[in-house]
């Protein structure tokens, strides 16, 4: 079990921000959902220091479900693990007959153990076959994206997904090789984007296809409209004094997040009334200003958490039927 090349990101920050919804002493147990197992670094701090808390631990990764259960088996029954994408926690939630939680966790990161399997095809340093699905079980893989798709979608989907700049050149150069012979493989999907942008393109940002694998990746796994439709349900399934944190990686989930945690946070009523009825207060508190970062001292620690945004809000009122 490779627990040592994974660190969980922002730790100690999701255990603070999620303790005053898991430490309040409570009739029954608190619930607190992880909603991106992984590897179960997250998942695992959190039953080590609540240890009156149950977890529900989602992932679509049938690979990460097997070595994350053998990481929490000490943890015995307080740990259910679940095979699920993020956006399925109603119901799963109603299958396992809870009604509401104190907490809620999103990693939204690429797990370690994907990017670090060479076989998985998430990695641009590598080559490996073009397959990004986090569920291997179902759905396209990144190389039928990019044998089948029309260029115009292509291109929507780099600059979309990826903020590629550089999208129509990048897929004139795809269309033009895939004519020629499929993609399988990322190492000839590199040497592509290396090729077909301008100088002064590669001198900056790191490598020059770390955009598009990003696009790709997303495309693959629908993670923006997974994630559209995850956060509202996950704001909805906490309880009154539940707390939800979201490390999100990019600026397109952040601003996901950021969207849904403001509307909750906002007074809703029509404006001139003399007193806001209690069906238009806010239903969220904010708990972070903005997005925090990282520390320097993490990021040399870990690269991989550079990027890593983190969001975190309380639900304060019930919702109005």
């Amino acid at each position: 079990m490779s627990q040592t090349r994974h660190v969980p990101v922002m730790l100690q920050r999701c255990l603070d921000l999620l303790a005053p919804a898991l430490e309040v002493p409570s009739p029954q147990e608190p619930v607190v959902v992880d909603c991106t197992l992984g590897l179960g670094g997250h998942s695992e701090a959190l039953l080590a220091a609540f240890p009156s808390a149950r977890l529900i631990a989602l992932d679509r990764d049938k690979e990460a479900l097997r070595l994350s259960g053998e990481r929490l088996a000490p943890y015995g029954d307080r740990a259910t693990l679940v095979h699920a994408v993020y956006d399925e926690l109603p119901e799963v939630l109603a299958r396992l007959g809870v009604p509401k939680v104190q907490g809620i966790l999103f990693d939204l990161g690429v797990s370690s153990m994907q990017l670090d399997e060479a076989d998985r095809g998430f990695a641009y340093a590598q080559d490996a076959p073009l397959d990004m699905r986090m569920d291997q079980t179902t759905g396209i893989s990144a190389a039928e994206v990019l044998n089948t798709y029309p260029p115009g979608d292509l291109v929507r989907i780099l600059r979309a997904y990826g903020e590629e700049k550089q999208a129509k050149r990048i897929v004139s150069a795809i269309v033009r090789e895939r004519e020629k012979e499929p993609f399988s493989n990322s190492a000839r999907l590199v040497e592509l984007i290396r090729d077909s942008l301008p100088q002064a393109v590669k001198r900056t940002g790191g490598n020059p296809a770390k955009r598009t694998f990003q696009a790709l990746r997303i495309e693959v796994n629908g993670e923006l409209s997974v994630l559209e439709r995850a956060i509202p349900a996950a704001v909805e399934a906490l309880a009154v004094g539940g707390r939800i944190a979201v490390l999100s990686y990019h600026s397109l989930e952040d601003r996901l997040v950021k969207q849904v945690f403001a509307a909750g946070a906002a007074n809703t009523a029509p404006p001139g009334l003399p007193v806001v009825p209690e069906r238009y207060q806010p239903r969220l508190k904010l708990l972070t200003r903005g997005a925090e970062l990282p520390t320097e001292e993490e990021v040399a620690e870990n690269r991989r958490a550079a990027p890593a945004r983190l969001r975190g809000a309380q639900r304060i009122r019930e919702e109005e039927r």
